[in-house]
């Protein structure tokens, strides 16, 4: 059950959506002049956590798909077999094949660039369990270990259905940032993915909702508008 205000989430994300297109907006007891950007901003939730210790209690991580893709401007790139390479060339989206990760010859500083280039990589089936002898550890490092892809798979969708997934995970810190959409989206769409990536962080919280200090969300160059206190 959602503990989020509808009619505070529902005024912010107006202001979010006003302030991108150059209009003027009332927050936080003053008016904002918005300006419209020459790219697509995203819209963020931060979470801030309460009465939650990162050194003694259980330490979460959670994947969820929102039903909108919140960034369709995520670059993959594919690291596949000769049907993959064939595929993803097919749709448009970079691939290396397994010659061309050799000649990065473990070289550290080519596979952190590699893993800087690409939000994401996907890998064939049968080239999964040879990235990390053909790389070495720097992808995982990064964070960015492949997605398993299969013969069978629909890769577009597979590709869409990461770029809508969302990652929460605990670390050391009490503030969590996650993307639930972008100014190019319907209000509605936007009010859905909010209130499904909070209920979702809410599930993986020992005390759910008593766990969470409050919520804001922002557009990448609007202001920070609180939607749970």
């Amino acid at each position: 059950m959602s503990k989020l205000n509808s009619a505070l989430l529902d005024k912010a994300i107006k202001d979010i959506l006003a302030f991108a297109a150059g209009e003027e907006v009332h927050v936080g007891g003053a008016d904002k002049k918005g300006k419209k950007r020459n790219f697509t901003e995203t819209i963020e939730a931060q979470i801030s956590l309460k009465n939650y210790d990162p050194v003694r209690d259980k330490r979460f991580s959670g994947t969820f798909k929102l039903p909108s893709v919140p960034r369709p401007n995520l670059k993959c790139c594919v690291l596949g077999n000769a049907a993959h390479c064939e595929q993803a060339d097919r749709i448009g989206v970079d691939h290396m094949s397994v010659e061309d990760l050799k000649k990065l010859n473990k070289n550290k500083k080519l596979v952190k660039k590699l893993a800087k280039r690409y939000d994401f990589f996907m890998a064939s089936d049968n080239m999964i369990k040879q990235i990390p002898r053909l790389l070495g550890p720097g992808l995982t490092k990064a964070g960015k270990f492949p997605t398993l892809i299969s013969s069978s798979d629909d890769m577009q969708g597979k590709i869409d259905e990461v770029k809508a997934t969302i990652k929460f995970q605990m670390k050391k810190v009490m503030c969590l940032n996650v993307a639930v959409g972008n100014v190019t989206m319907t209000h509605k769409e936007i009010v859905v993915n909010t209130q499904l990536a909070a209920n979702f962080l809410a599930s993986l919280l020992k005390k759910q909702w008593q766990n969470i200090g409050c919520i804001y969300i922002k557009s990448t160059m609007g202001p920070a508008i609180q939607i749970y206190f």
